[in-house]
């Protein structure tokens, strides 16, 4: 039932004791609210809560009023059929009164208001909502101060919603937006901040505290407005506009707007000093504005490159950002999140694709407007390109590297205190943070884009910085001098740009004669020197050559062992990279591996950060993947590290996965002796795979795959293992998400776990395939099938009852005709008909039963199949027609029930003669003797894919031993059809009699029979030449005997 203006009350009511302490008034408002969301004028009354500030409603219940309507628009504002939601009389209502009521006073509440107008926005303009802007604009014409700040929050949280959108003609809309709005928008920022700066200069004349407050709310709205209307003006120049690296078209707004906003900050950066102790909310003001203001130029920068790379623009700009990195002024030196602005602007030009000039000839081959549009990008390229080298000539290039390396790589004070106080803390602020928030690592961003661009002016100047701070910091110095942290600032600059430093200096020379000698520095102080030296050896790993690198391994695995543990990370990830380089050597590092596992194992109890964790785990990961079958002496170590580390992970799902990608690794590299690690895998294995444990939704997938390798290396199915089989039934019941690897799962239980498996889950077996086939699509599906025809050749005689609700689906798969032009379909039809053709060879009988089950004739009409003669006449014609589309395996399977299908009792089957010789005899001709285990049809005959299977040290994997002894002694391989043809044509004689026989004979073409005849009675590469002469001169005397009584008049071709 629909709420009504009647209600308002009642609902607030409820929205006050949603706010109660006391829970027993609580939690029944908040089942009510819950209840009155869908229900119609639900949103009504909480507009007119949210607008009746003057009517002694409180704020809070005001602003949870604001929330519950945001909500209630996001989830039912849109037509849903589960619920009648809200009305359109409702909607006209809503849009109609929240413009009335955007003056709100609470910012809060004024900033949800924001949003609700922008998310109804998003859906209804410009169809159901076109007054929209236009109210807008109207309102802000004769709006005060508070009333316009509260606009622009409008204005500014639609036009960001509007812009997400991505289809072509929301483009072309907010496109006509951003040319209605901009004019007004740019001179109200200019007017606004003329203001702004007048009062600041006023301000900083020492005006007294008293006419301060007084007018400090009101400039504070202003400054406020102010940056909005900057927002907006930068999403409307980004939005606005199609980026003119597509048209190559000035966006002519880039060059009025871009050289303000620079002269804006130059007029805001004076004050950030000025106010920094006078003025708190003025100096946070000017900090934000100013970092806005860059972050608006690399916006606009990096979405039309061409426009900022006019000469008005760019130089200015460019120049402007290179003074405030280079030059120490105490103005900005302290302003980091400026300078880091500074630095992303002159590095998104540095890299931009678009300014480098193009080294390819003349467009040919294409239209004349194409050929003019990449002439004019070209000709752009080269201009902007020339303006760099102005800006940026050698010796502004060589100044800007050495700025980079001797300020602003070298540790501060605090960040030594940082270190001091928190060592694994200020290792993950320094190595893994985001570039972008803090000023060394954007400086080492910029250092790497600038050496790129520049590599051949700065390898020398990289170099000589790298002599000058090892001759002045020797490698015996035990002091924090300014000589080793340039040291180290070097050694920084060193790592980063190691594939062009490899050319000016041999690594070895540089190892032995000063790292490894810093390396036995042991000093407390050194550990900043050995942090950076553990930075160095993992970049440099490529070029770690020969008797270097086994000491290099043992400088590593020391440095695990340091008492500092940013030492130990730093080292620990660097180990890793050597690990995984293709020259390392498993024997080099054999040796090591004690000390390597104990410094690894001591350091996992020592860390404390998430991060920190999953570094040291992933090191010993990939330790064991590359150390392969050699782990076996270690496993009993290993196996109770990870039993001990998953008992303390408990509740930490994100750092248990990283121990199951270690496990499977650990697993796999055991191989077939991973049967000594199950007393601590299989309790991990199990609770991964219950999908009762409140983990579950984070650790299935790589529980999953855990068990997959399990399996894949088990030398036998133990009986827990088998006691995990219904955990698999429940997972695909629940979801098909892990299909491919359920199905890998399955083939090794039916493999490994023989006959004692069917017998504990073939009924559940039964039901999981039965769930699969005709539940998935044909990916899936192909995915599958390998499964089954592996179940049927395993157990023959026992498997086909089971599953007999899946061999009438696969029956419909076949008689169905979809399949035309598309590869999957026809795929899965041709795996099923060769899993059916299985079971006719190998079970004929229960075939024939299947085939006459008044079941199979039901589900065949369901499906509205008319089928007009027998099943078995309807699958010879498949296997006929699917002849093309199988693999060597599943043609040999076809021509055998072809042949079987000879024996039967069907009358009709010897019109078909014809027709199945030719299957049979193109099978014989095309050979199938050798068949191998690298038949796999793609991905039809087996279920795992490569990437999916665990490759054993040494060769190769358990399960590909399988895999293989399963294909080789597979029957289809093994009979002979040859031999079974010439058996089942004497009998087909017999059973249809030889007048109805030699009738059907004698319509086959002579030659083919002749080749038939050949395949079958005289197989001439097991006699001699003049045996085979023979037998051929007496076959074609016979042949024409025949011809002759058959009253054949066809000539022999």
């Amino acid at each position: 039932m629909a709420l009504s203006a009647a209600d308002v009350q009642t609902v607030y009511s409820l929205l006050s004791n949603a706010l109660s302490l006391d829970e027993s008034a609580r939690k029944p408002a908040e089942s009510a609210l819950a209840q009155c969301e869908n229900r119609p004028g639900f949103c009504s009354c909480l507009l007119e809560i949210v607008a009746a500030r003057d009517s002694g409603c409180r704020d809070d219940v005001r602003l949870l009023a604001s929330v519950y309507f945001k909500n209630s628009i996001t989830r039912y504002w849109r037509h849903r059929r589960d619920t009648s939601g809200i009305t359109n009389d409702e909607k006209n209502h809503i849009r109609k009164k929240l413009l009335l009521h955007l003056r709100e006073e609470n910012s809060q509440i004024a900033l949800q208001l924001a949003v609700l107008v922008a998310k109804i926005a998003r859906i209804d303009y410009p169809k159901e909502w076109p007054e929209l802007f236009s109210s807008l604009a109207q309102q802000l014409q004769s709006a005060d101060m508070l009333a316009s700040h509260r606009l622009f929050i409008v204005l500014f949280r639609t036009l960001k919603e509007l812009s997400t959108k991505r289809l072509s003609s929301d483009q072309r809309t907010f496109q006509e937006i951003a040319s209605q709005l901009f004019e007004y928008t740019w001179n109200l920022w200019k007017n606004d901040i003329h203001t702004i700066l007048q009062s600041f200069s006023t301000i900083s004349q020492a005006i007294t505290l008293n006419s301060l407050v007084e007018q400090g709310h009101d400039l504070l709205l202003v400054c406020e407005r102010w940056f909005l209307c900057l927002k907006i003006i930068r999403q409307l120049i980004i939005s606005g506009y199609p980026s003119d690296t597509t048209t190559a078209q000035e966006v002519p707004l880039v060059k009025e707007v871009c050289p303000m906003l620079l002269n804006a900050i130059q007029s805001f950066l004076p004050y950030y000093s000025l106010f920094q102790e006078r003025q708190v909310r003025l100096w946070d003001f000017t900090k934000r504005t100013c970092t806005k203001l860059m972050k608006a130029l690399v916006a606009v920068q990096s979405k039309h490159p061409y426009s900022f790379g006019d000469q008005t623009v760019l130089p200015a700009i460019v120049d402007f950002s290179l003074n405030k990195i280079t030059n120490a002024e105490p103005t900005v030196s302290f302003f980091e999140q400026f300078l880091i602005q500074c630095m992303v602007l002159v590095k998104s030009v540095l890299e931009c694709k678009e300014y480098r000039p193009s080294l390819t000839g003349r467009v040919v081959n294409e239209s004349e407007s194409s050929l003019s549009l990449e002439q004019r990008k070209k000709n752009i390229s080269t201009a902007v390109a020339d303006i760099i080298k102005t800006i940026l000539p050698s010796d502004h290039v060589i100044l800007l590297c050495n700025i980079l390396i001797r300020r602003y790589f070298i540790f501060s004070a605090k960040d030594m205190d940082e270190w001091y106080q928190n060592p694994e803390q200020f290792h993950h602020d320094q190595d893994m943070v985001q570039w972008t928030d803090k000023l060394r690592p954007c400086a080492e961003a910029l250092y790497i884009v600038l050496f790129e661009n520049y590599k051949h002016i700065l390898s020398p100047v990289v170099i000589s910085i790298l002599h000058e701070a090892m001759s002045s910091s020797p490698p015996l110095e035990t002091e924090i001098s300014s000589a080793m942290l340039l040291k180290d600032a070097a050694y920084s600059a060193a790592g980063h740009v190691y594939y062009e430093l490899s050319s000016y200096l041999n690594f070895s020379d540089w190892f032995q004669g000063s790292l490894a000698i810093e390396l036995s520095n042991n000093h407390p102080n050194m550990r900043i020197i050995h942090r950076k030296i553990a930075f160095i050896l993992g970049q440099w790993a490529s070029e770690i050559k020969g008797d270097t690198r086994k000491q290099v391994y043992r400088a590593l695995i020391r440095l695990l062992q340091d008492n500092d543990i940013a030492v130990k990370l730093a080292a620990c990830r660097s180990l890793c990279y050597l690990v995984q380089d293709t020259n390392f050597s498993e024997n080099d590092f054999f040796e090591l591996l004690p000390a390597c596992w104990n410094s690894c194992f001591k350091l996992m109890e020592e860390v404390q950060e998430f991060d920190s964790k999953v570094q040291v785990l992933n090191l010993i990961s990939v330790l064991i993947d590359h150390v392969g079958g050699r782990i076996s002496p270690y496993a009993h170590q290993l196996s109770n590290f990870f039993c001990k580390i998953w008992e303390e992970s408990a509740g930490e799902s994100l750092l248990q996965i990283q121990l199951l990608v270690a496990l499977r690794n650990f697993v796999s590299s055991l191989g077939y002796q991973s049967s000594i690690c199950y007393s601590m895998l299989l309790p991990i294995l199990k609770s991964g795979i219950d999908v009762d444990n409140p983990d579950s939704l984070n650790l299935l997938e790589d529980s999953v795959l855990l068990w997959e390798a399990t399996l894949s290396n088990a030398s036998s199915m133990v009986p827990q293992l088998l006691d995990f089989f219904p955990y698999l039934v429940v997972i695909l019941e629940r979801s098909f998400d892990h299909l491919q690897v359920a199905s890998s799962l399955i083939e090794d239980y039916i493999i490994s776990g023989g006959v004692e498996f069917l017998n504990r889950h073939a009924s559940s077996l039964a039901k999981l395939l039965d769930g699969i086939v005709g539940n998935v699509n044909e990916k899936a599906l192909l995915s599958t099938l390998p499964v089954i025809d592996i179940l049927v050749q395993c157990f023959p005689m026992e498997a086909p009852p089971l599953i007999t609700g899946v061999l009438q689906k696969l029956i419909l798969i076949c008689l169905s005709e979809e399949d035309d032009h598309n590869p999957s379909r026809t795929a899965v039809r041709a795996s099923s008909a060769a899993i059916l053709a299985r079971v006719l060879v190998m079970n004929t009988n229960y075939f024939a039963q299947l085939a006459s089950e008044s079941s199979l004739a039901m589900h065949l009409q369901q499906a509205g199949l008319s089928i007009n003669q027998n099943i078995l006449l309807c699958l010879t014609d498949i296997w006929v027609d699917k002849i093309d589309n199988a693999t060597i395996i599943q043609r040999k399977a076809y021509a055998l029930a072809l042949s079987v299908i000879l024996t039967l009792r069907v009358p009709q089957v010897i019109n078909k003669l014809d027709d199945i010789l030719s299957v049979c005899t193109s099978v014989i001709l095309g050979g199938t003797e050798e068949i191998s285990e690298d038949d796999s049809g793609g991905d039809t005959t087996s279920s795992s894919a490569p990437n999916n299977e665990a490759i054993g040290y040494g060769g190769i994997s358990v399960r590909d031993a399988r895999m293989r002894q399963i294909k080789d002694s597979d029957p289809i391989k093994q009979l002979s059809l040859e031999n079974m043809l010439k058996e089942n044509l004497k009998a087909c004689a017999a059973l249809h009699g030889d007048a109805t026989f030699n009738a059907a004979i004698s319509r086959i073409h002579p030659s083919a029979f002749a080749q038939l005849i050949t395949l079958c009675f005289f197989p001439l590469k097991s006699i001699g030449s003049y045996m085979a002469g023979v037998y051929i001169q007496q076959f074609l005397s016979t042949f024409v005997m025949w011809l002759e009584k058959s009253n054949v008049r066809e000539k022999q071709g």
